[in-house]
C-alpha cells in the first residue's frame, strides 16, 4: 500500500513540494500502487522547481515531475519507466 505523500516525497528527493491540488486528508489515502488497477486520485502538486503528476503503466502507479521553468535539462519517457 501507498500514499501519494509518500510517493511524493520519495520522488521529490528533499525538494519542498508547496502546494497541491489535494487535501492533507486525500494525500493520505492508501491505495495498491502496484500492477493491475489505477486507484490513486488523480492530482498535480508544484515545488519551486518542479511539477508533479501521476504516473501509470500497466496498472502500476508512481509520480512523475518536469522542471518548473524553461532549462537545458530534457525530461525523460513517462509511463514505461
Amino acid at each position: 500500500m501507498a500514499t501519494w505523500r509518500e510517493l511524493i516525497a520519495k520522488c521529490a528527493c528533499g525538494d519542498t513540494v508547496d502546494h497541491y491540488t489535494l487535501t492533507p486528508e486525500e494525500l493520505d489515502v492508501e491505495f495498491n500502487s502496484g500492477y493491475g488497477g489505477s486507484e490513486g486520485v488523480p492530482f498535480t502538486a508544484w515545488s519551486d522547481d518542479y511539477v508533479y503528476f501521476p504516473v501509470v503503466y500497466d496498472g502500476a502507479e508512481w509520480v512523475g515531475r518536469v522542471r518548473r521553468n524553461p532549462c537545458s535539462e530534457a525530461s525523460n519517457h513517462h509511463g514505461g519507466e
